[in-house]
């Protein structure tokens, strides 16, 4: 029997501020990495079948408090891609700068995949550059589903 477990990311629902409260720090400090873990284990630990993505999402646009977060430079991709070690996701919904090349696309895509082939899980990257904006720009979203945040250089 497989199930879907389909957690709301809209409005006041955040699995940044569950991680918060968990850590009793802001989301990208010290203890993140180790409130994934807890959260993925417990995700992979309900006994049914489990296909696909089977862990923590961290939706960075699609959670009030991490588009928070990520303004205020609590975190960043490469955070992001750390965290992915222990999540069920890669890059989810990271806003880009408009001018994002190719080349950095390609490098972004390519740790997102070592880290699915070292760890022999399925990851992903929704990656979204922002035409016309730059790093210190503020996306200007009017998706009810996406939260606006502010770009950042890339690494």
């Amino acid at each position: 029997m497989a199930v879907a477990i389909i957690i709301s990311r809209h409005g006041d629902v955040s699995i940044g501020a569950a991680i918060e409260s968990y850590t009793g720090a802001r989301f990208g400090s010290s203890g993140t990495m180790t409130a994934a873990l807890i959260i993925t284990s417990a995700v992979k630990a309900v006994p049914v079948r489990q296909i696909g993505y089977s862990g923590l999402m961290v939706p960075v646009m699609e959670d009030k408090l991490l588009a928070r977060r990520l303004g205020e430079s609590s975190y960043n991709i490469d955070s992001l891609l750390a965290y992915s070690a222990v999540c069920g996701t890669g890059l989810d919904t990271v806003p880009l700068p408009g001018d994002v090349s190719a080349e950095q696309l390609a490098r972004m895509f390519g740790d997102v995949a070592s880290l699915a082939w070292k760890w022999h899980k399925p990851l992903s990257a929704r990656l979204q550059p922002v035409k016309g904006k730059k790093p210190g720009d503020r996306t200007e979203f009017s998706d009810p589903y996406l939260f606006n945040t502010t770009l950042h250089e890339l690494p």
